[in-house]
């Protein structure tokens, strides 16, 4: 997204960093593996995040149910506060028809939109959208659809005290 294009071979890395002009200023992008080698340092790029992007690709179930099971709880944890969107990505690859007979060996079936946004209400997420990296459909919608969660008013837990004693209340800034 932040070149416009579709990196033709990818270099592995712990921590990706991107920055890209939008139209209501500049945001950055951090990029960090999802890797089981890297889960006592993932933690460590949570601090001072504004949004986080929950991907799953609409062509692996497996990564679909790993939404659920592994990174909203690590989120739950590390970054309570912060709004996530929940992203399917390689639309492209969901009417391919290698990809659909792959997935029909495995009796498996791609992740239909319908099941993204159901998946999406029940963790949580600002919202649910598509893209694919390789066409680029959707991606611009992607980082939109952040920023709106980045700006979009939070409830904030706020401690008053009256007296000695502290309340709790919600407010709505």
């Amino acid at each position: 997204y932040a070149n416009d294009a579709f990196p033709e071979e990818y270099v592995p890395t712990v921590f990706d960093h991107y920055a890209a002009s939008l139209t209501v200023g500049t945001s950055g992008a951090w990029s960090d593996k999802a890797e089981e080698d890297y889960d006592r340092l993932r933690p460590l790029s949570y601090p001072m995040t504004d949004v986080f992007l929950i991907c799953f690709s609409v062509v692996n179930p497996a990564s679909f149910q790993n939404v659920k099971e592994e990174w909203v709880p690590e989120l739950k944890e590390y970054a309570p506060n912060v709004p996530f969107l929940l992203v399917g990505t390689q639309i492209d690859l969901r009417d391919d028809p290698k990809t659909l007979a792959r997935l029909n060996d495995m009796k498996e079936k791609p992740i239909s939109v319908e099941q993204g946004q159901k998946l999406a209400k029940e963790i949580g997420a600002y919202c649910y959208v598509e893209c694919s990296a390789l066409t680029q459909k959707g991606l611009k919608t992607v980082f939109d659809e952040a920023i709106i969660a980045i700006l979009t008013p939070k409830k904030h837990t706020v401690k008053k005290r009256i007296g000695s004693r502290c309340i709790n209340c919600c407010l709505i800034t």
